[in-house]
């Protein structure tokens, strides 16, 4: 900021206004594509109209899937269950088979296993992980041992967004549900023993196509053009029941973040854009999935930077030292958290989640959830709270005080990536870690293969980008804005993306440098086997992959630095 800093700008957060936003998303279960939705949406498309945003409401088609009952009958008891967005449904008369006990449902527990018309049993939160592995095994169902007695709502799909006629048969296949530990634990435990209980699952879901909303929210730089650079600032708007922290507390950030920039809007040299999604919850992020689709030029070329929010101000999140931040945002992230919160920032790698829909075109991204729970023996995703995706999920898990700090952070990180004259975005790092990880994949594939060029490359990466943060102040700002935006298109694909530009990875776990994983699938093999000479083909082209983005990379760095 030109006059204030970021510090006395977040200071003007008001937990009054933030706990008002809470009791007014406390008012509605917002379903994706419910009447409910939209009535809560309305609520927010009036505060951002009072603040000076253009808004408007985007409908589309997406592909969701609301459970309905379930029940899992055990030797003719009946034990109360859910089941899963996504999951199939089941026959009148359920789906009954033998069991088999896979574990936490990991690759590994799966392994030799022959799971082909039977319904698995694993521990823990269902996840499109089982689901995917339980499909590619011919299961028919599975059923999921809670951590603890409340059982969690999830979406159990593995295809990131709308199917397409290549990925709807990724879909789950099973009819999945989810029991107690306490009926889990007793079921396993009879399997353990040698017994084999009967076993029959219930479940209605109610999936198809459906008209689901966006809230698209905009305001300008002075002086700006409409299609000059601009800051994504998003969440999802959709919940599980009332769904009061998990997302109305962050629905509350955003409206103040909101506020609070635009009353500096003299100060902004970027656009902001700020989008509510629908289909976080019931359609594996299908919102911002279609919004990005259908908007992918305009993110292209203008995009700078994605900050998401999550479930904020939760009561005893006190853990804000992980959030997560791609690698250029790390420094960013640190400044941030550690200014307004006082607390140290370690960082963790972002993972694709929380309708981060955009590594694959290309845009640094950072947070998602950022307040965390202290670590726990119930080892809950995300450590958001035993009452996360619950009907317990209501206004008394909010803590204003925990509130108000998380919003801090954003209003600081938003300010910042809206104000500052050069791009707060630090590629020596990316680059850093890329050497990093080549040199232990050169250790690990010795004379095999070749990576010398993509190390002196990467090195020239490293030497490239600490220039140019060096030189930022004495050259044009445009120019190195210019620059950070081609670094990231060419960069964050071979990082935190395994397909191309064009379309979305599963929503499954993505290895650390993406790109590089044939080659580490390489060195596994045995040298002069036949997987070896096949591998050999696909570490080629992955090499020639990344070799081709860093060849963009210094190409962008040479001719900045030169200028």
């Amino acid at each position: 900021m030109t006059d204030q800093p970021f510090s006395a700008l977040a200071a003007q957060t008001s937990g009054a206004l933030l706990m008002d936003h809470c009791r007014a998303f406390a008012r509605w279960v917002k379903l994706s594509g419910t009447r409910d939705e939209a009535e809560s949406l309305r609520y927010v498309q009036a505060r951002l109209d009072e603040y000076g945003y253009r808004t408007r409401v985007i409908l589309h088609d997406a592909y969701i899937s609301l459970p309905g009952k379930a029940r899992v009958e055990v030797d003719g008891t009946a034990l109360t269950a859910i089941t899963h967005s996504m999951g199939r449904s089941s026959p009148a008369d359920g789906v009954a088979a033998e069991l088999v006990y896979v574990g936490h449902g990991t690759a590994a527990d799966f392994a030799g296993k022959d799971v082909r018309g039977r319904i698995v049993v694993a521990e823990g939160i269902a996840t499109p992980v089982v689901a995917a592995l339980a499909r590619d095994g011919g299961a028919v169902g599975q059923l999921h041992i809670s951590p603890h007695h409340h059982l969690h709502e999830m979406c159990i799909s593995p295809v990131w967004g709308n199917p397409d006629p290549h990925t709807f048969a990724q879909l789950p296949a099973t009819v999945a549900c989810t029991v107690s530990n306490a009926d889990g634990s007793a079921i396993r435990d009879r399997l353990a023993a040698g017994h084999s209980p009967r076993v029959v699952l219930h479940a209605e879901v109610d999936t198809g196509w459906r008209k689901t909303p966006i809230l698209e929210a905009e305001l300008d730089a002075p002086g700006s053009a409409s299609d000059a650079p601009f800051i994504l600032f998003s969440g999802h708007h959709d919940t599980w029941y009332y769904g009061v922290m998990d997302n109305g507390s962050a629905n509350a950030t955003m409206l103040e973040v909101a506020r609070l920039a635009a009353t500096r809007r003299a100060d902004w040299r970027r656009n902001l854009r700020i989008c509510f999604w629908s289909g976080h919850s019931h359609g594996r992020y299908s919102g911002s999935a279609w919004y990005v689709d259908n908007h992918w030029d305009a993110f292209d070329r203008h995009c700078a930077a994605h900050v998401n929010v999550d479930s904020t101000g939760g009561i005893g999140a006190t853990e804000l030292g992980h959030a997560a931040a791609m690698s250029p945002l790390h420094a960013l992230a640190a400044e941030a958290i550690t200014e307004q919160t006082g607390l140290q920032y370690s960082g963790k790698r972002k993972n694709r989640s929380s309708d981060d829909s955009l590594p694959g075109l290309g845009v640094p991204s950072m947070f998602g959830g950022l307040s965390e729970q202290p670590p726990s023996k119930l080892k809950l995703r995300n450590a958001l709270g035993w009452w996360w995706h619950t009907p317990e999920d209501l206004i008394d898990k909010v803590d204003e005080a925990n509130l108000v700090r998380d919003t801090k952070v954003f209003v600081h990180v938003v300010a910042k990536l809206l104000t500052d004259a050069v791009l707060p975005l630090d590629f020596a790092a990316q680059a850093h870690t890329l050497r990093e990880e080549l040199a232990g994949l050169a250790t690990a594939l010795g004379p095999r293969f070749d990576l010398a060029p993509l190390q002196a490359a990467t090195n020239t990466l490293h030497a490239r980008a600490q220039r140019l943060g060096e030189a930022a102040g004495r050259l044009d700002p445009a120019t190195v804005n210019a620059t950070l935006m081609a670094l990231s298109r060419a960069l964050v694909p071979v990082d935190y993306a395994s397909s191309d530009r064009f379309t979305h990875d599963p929503a499954l776990p993505v290895p650390d440098w993406a790109v590089l994983q044939p080659l580490r699938d390489l060195a596994a093999t045995t040298p002069g086997s036949d997987a070896a000479f096949l591998h050999q083909v696909s570490a080629r082209r992955a090499a020639n992959r990344l070799g081709d983005a860093l060849r963009t990379a210094n190409a962008a760095l040479d001719a900045a630095l030169g200028a």
